[in-house]
């Protein structure tokens, strides 16, 4: 599973890393994390607001911090 975190690395985009990345460790996934902060790149997977999870190539949320619940739940999918 490959997950990206897309944001310029604000406080909002870091909290949203260490969300994902204690999901990942909470659900046992293996999973590859990677932290997006390009402009150009973030905006290759059509978001324009940040932060964004995307996982598999789908965007999951953006403009949020998501709860890591929500996390979980797409990580089971």
């Amino acid at each position: 599973m490959e997950i990206k975190v897309l944001g310029p690395g604000c406080p909002k985009c870091h909290k949203t890393e260490e969300i994902v990345n204690e999901a990942v460790i909470e659900s046992g996934v293996q999973a590859d994390i990677k932290k997006i902060t390009d402009a150009m790149e973030i905006a290759k997977h059509g978001v324009f607001g940040t932060p964004a999870v995307v996982i598999d190539g789908d965007v999951k949320c953006v403009g949020k911090i998501p709860k890591k619940e929500e996390v979980l739940i797409w990580l089971k999918k």
